[in-house]
């Protein structure tokens, strides 16, 4: 698998501390929608607690991923929906346990006045490229 190109700094941008700012890769794309802090039986994870809900989030977009052949190496792009930004700690805290410092994916953040439902904090989905 030819490794994506991850690019912090394009000449003339302000480099990007938690993210790349282009990655580029060849392949079969893989969209995940967005995942929600549901375990597996449906229930709400760590109602009011982004970082439990974090963690579960990520558990999730692991398994889907998984479910198409991926991984987190080959994620290019996450999109994170948050309905405080104040939870983004957190949702970096949890993206690290995934993903190192050196294979950031482009991402972009976005709050929004609510989700799906009420108990929600947070809900992320991931773009991924396979080789052909």
């Amino acid at each position: 698998m030819s490794e994506p190109i991850r690019i912090a700094a394009p000449d003339g941008v302000a480099p990007a501390a938690q993210y790349s700012h282009v990655v580029i890769g060849t392949g079969r794309l893989v969209a995940v929608a967005g995942q929600l802090p549901l375990a597996e039986d449906g229930t709400v994870v760590g109602e009011g607690d982004p970082a439990a809900q974090a963690r579960q989030v990520f558990t999730n977009l692991g398994r889907c991923l998984s479910a198409a052949g991926a991984t987190f190496d080959d994620v290019v792009k996450l999109t994170y929906f948050v309905t405080d930004m104040a939870h983004m700690p957190a949702i970096r805290a949890a993206r690290a346990a995934h993903l190192p410092d050196d294979r950031l994916p482009a991402a972009s953040a976005v709050q929004v006045a609510a989700l799906v439902r009420p108990e929600f904090l947070m809900e992320i989905e991931a773009f991924a490229v396979l080789p052909e």
